[in-house]
C-alpha cells in the first residue's frame, strides 16, 4: 500500500527499539532517540519556515526547543504511545515553529504586513506536480524567470493553502498525518487539500505556467 495512502506510517524498527528502552529507563537510548530524529525535524521545520523569518530565525533553535519539550514529556508518551514517535516530534517541531513564527512577527505585524511576502525555493516543491518540465538548466536567464513566475503564483495563495500543499507535494504526508499536524480531521484535510491544489492549479494557470489550460 502507497505510504501516502495510509493514515500514518509506523516507526522504523529502530525507533521501536530505542522507545522500548527508553521506556526500560535508558537514559542513553532516549537521547539517541531524540538524535536520531532531529535532522528530519530540521528539515521539516526549515521548509515551512516563513522567509520573512529567515535572516533571524534558524530551524534548529526552533528544533532545539521541540526536543526540549519532548524530552519533559517523553514519560508519558512512553506510558501512553498514542501516535508514531516521528509524527509527534514533527507535530511538537511544528508547534514551536507557529510559536516562535507569532513571536517574532506579532509586535511588527502592522509594518511586516505591508511587506510582500517574499516567494522562495519550497514554491516550486509544492508546484512541481502540476508543472510540465521547465527550462534546462544550461537555459540559466530562463530557468531563473520561469522559477520566479512560479514563486510568485505560489505567493498569491493564502498562507494556509501553501502549508498544506507543502506537506503533502514536499513533506509528503499521507492525509491522516496531515490532520494531525493541522488539527483536523483526515477527511477535513483532504477536502482542504483538494481546495488548495485547485487555486493553485488556476493561480499557475493565470501566470502562463500551464499552457493556459485550468
Amino acid at each position: 500500500m502507497d505510504s501516502l495512502l495510509r493514515p500514518t506510517r509506523p516507526d522504523s524498527d529502530h525507533t521501536h527499539r530505542l522507545l522500548d528502552r527508553a521506556a526500560a529507563g535508558d537514559a542513553v537510548a532516549a537521547c539517541e532517540l531524540l538524535a536520531r530524529h532531529r535532522p528530519a525535524m530540521v528539515a521539516f521545520v526549515g521548509l515551512h519556515l516563513d522567509p520573512r523569518l529567515a535572516g533571524r530565525l534558524d530551524p534548529s533553535d526552533v528544533v532545539q526547543e521541540a526536543q526540549a519539550d519532548i524530552a519533559r514529556r517523553l514519560d508519558d508518551f512512553l506510558h501512553r504511545r498514542p501516535m508514531p514517535f516521528h509524527l509527534w516530534a514533527k507535530k511538537t517541531a511544528y508547534e514551536r515553529l507557529l510559536d516562535a513564527r507569532r513571536r517574532h512577527l506579532g509586535r511588527a505585524r502592522r509594518a511586516v504586513g505591508r511587506e510582500e511576502r517574499l516567494p522562495d525555493q519550497s514554491s516550486l516543491l509544492l508546484a512541481r506536480p502540476l508543472l510540465d518540465d521547465g527550462p534546462t538548466p544550461s537555459q540559466a536567464a530562463e530557468a531563473r524567470e520561469f522559477e520566479e513566475q512560479v514563486m510568485q503564483a505560489v505567493a498569491a495563495l493564502p498562507e494556509s493553502d501553501r502549508e498544506i500543499l507543502l506537506m503533502r507535494h514536499a513533506d509528503r504526508l499521507p492525509f491522516g498525518e496531515i490532520g494531525f499536524m493541522l488539527g483536523i480531521e483526515s477527511t477535513a484535510a483532504r477536502k482542504r487539500f483538494g481546495r488548495a491544489l485547485i487555486r493553485l492549479r488556476n493561480s499557475l494557470a493565470d501566470a502562463g505556467l500551464l499552457g493556459g489550460k485550468r
